[in-house]
């Protein structure tokens, strides 16, 4: 295995890293689009194809992040740096890591302003309890918020601020108590979320749509969906999983590690459904996702229920949470390479935290101050969106699959992941032959260009 030392530290232990992971790869889409996929399309039908999707993709390339990680033992643009010297390839791979940075601060951005929506429900949950709202008053009250921008910068600059300090503190003393305490509570408030939902909610019907198979609902768009988020669903492609692997021990074991990993971010997504749903069945509001649902539909189902001011009040602390463990995860990459520079870990942090400011006021802006400004029928937050999700992540994980499966040879790849030669030998096939290939079916999709084909 590699002999580097980080210079950032290390994990404590296996249980930091795989929160710090876990804590990583949990965002708002298991929250708010895997149960929704999973309803739509087929319920255990469409659970059975995301999982073969990750196993023939996401899970290869997220053990490619973190073996290349361990592997380089520095942030993602300087791992791709040192690799590629070592094994006698060009530096140009360098970019490689760049690009996963920037666009992890395009999503962390993205994050920071969902945190800051998220903030603001909390504070309404306190004071309101959204008692007697309709979804067309909370859609109103949405409408209000997104228009007013001092109002959004005022929540999404505290969040920042606290998560920029988390990252300032380093890996020891910020990171890893960061996901001690964040990761375990944001799973004990889903649980708490699950019970009440049982409790006060229609779960048959909810768990009926999530789980039983009905191939009959599953179609080819469904099938790429599933593809799609398996890739989105586990922060690849962003530098965070590469950059956590840098600081993981030696003596830890990869695959098991990741599956791990896999395992309880599929778990939270699936658990999602049933902390959600119950309540909207229960109360005749329309299956959805996405912001419409967090922040539309859900005021509106817990505005009818018992003590639905504190349950609302608990949902939009997890999800800030949520927000938070991935933000911190999207920040250390950058801040890793600025510190390998010669920065101070205090000023990169900051400096980092106020790039992803600018990035989320203008997202902020396009809502209402710059909501005029479009580019061939897009608006700003259509470009961002696309330039990261679209285009950044998919070329950053088939920059990352294709370098360790052609680049990098076997006796490097099998000295750091440490197992049974015929283990390693299974896993280069799916990287050489699969993964990228699914990689780019995602990539196509959201070109537009699979349209004429589904």
């Amino acid at each position: 295995m590699s002999e580097r030392k980080s210079i950032h530290g290390e994990w404590s232990s296996g249980w930091a890293f795989f929160l710090a992971a876990t804590g990583a790869a949990v965002g708002l889409g298991n929250i708010w689009m895997f149960p929704y996929l999973a309803m739509r399309y087929g319920g255990g039908a469409f659970i059975v194809v995301y999982l073969i999707c990750v196993a023939l993709v996401a899970m290869p390339l997220l053990v490619t992040e973190i073996t290349l990680g361990r592997r380089g033992r520095k942030s993602p643009a300087n791992t791709f740096f040192e690799l590629a010297l070592d094994e006698g390839r060009s530096s140009v791979w360098a970019g490689a890591g760049f690009v996963a940075m920037a666009g992890g601060l395009i999503v962390a951005a993205f994050f920071s302003l969902v945190a800051a929506w998220s903030l603001e429900y909390l504070w309404r949950s306190l004071l309101s309890g959204y008692v007697g709202i309709t979804s067309e008053q909370a859609g109103s009250e949405l409408q209000a918020m997104l228009g007013d921008p001092w109002l959004q910068m005022f929540w999404y600059s505290l969040f920042l601020a606290v998560a920029a300090g988390i990252v300032a503190r380093g890996v020891r003393k910020g990171l890893d108590p960061a996901a001690r305490f964040m990761v375990p509570m944001l799973f004990a408030l889903l649980l708490i979320l699950i019970v009440y939902a049982l409790w006060v909610g229609r779960p048959e019907p909810a768990l009926r749509y999530l789980f039983v198979p009905d191939f009959s609902r599953l179609n080819a768009s469904g099938v790429l969906l599933a593809l799609t988020y398996s890739f989105f669903g586990l922060s690849v492609g962003v530098g965070a999983m590469l950059n956590y692997g840098a600081y993981m021990p030696n003596h830890l074991p990869i695959m098991p590690m990741t599956a791990a990993v896999v395992f309880v971010d599929f778990l939270v997504a699936v658990s999602s459904g049933l902390a959600i749903y119950p309540l909207l069945i229960a109360n005749g509001l329309p299956v959805s996702d996405g912001p419409t649902l967090v922040f539309t539909l859900l005021p509106a189902a817990f505005g009818s229920m018992p003590f639905g001011g504190f349950y609302a009040a608990l949902f939009y602390l997890m999800l800030v949470l949520a927000a938070w463990t991935s933000v911190i995860a999207l920040l250390e990459p950058t801040v890793s390479w600025l510190v390998e520079c010669g920065w101070r870990r205090l000023w990169a942090a900051i400096l980092v935290a106020m790039i992803v400011w600018v990035i989320a006021m203008v997202l902020d802006f396009s809502f209402n101050l710059w909501s005029s400004i479009t580019w061939h029928g897009r608006s700003v937050l259509d470009i961002f969106n696309a330039a990261s999700s679209d285009i950044i992540l998919p070329l950053s994980g088939f920059s990352a699959v294709f370098f360790a499966a052609w680049m990098m040879s076997e006796r490097s790849l099998r000295q750091e992941l440490r197992t049974h030669r015929l283990l390693v030998r299974l896993w280069l096939i799916v990287l050489r032959y699969i993964a990228p290939v699914g990689i780019l079916f995602v990539l196509f999709n959201a070109l537009g260009l699979m349209r004429g084909v589904l």
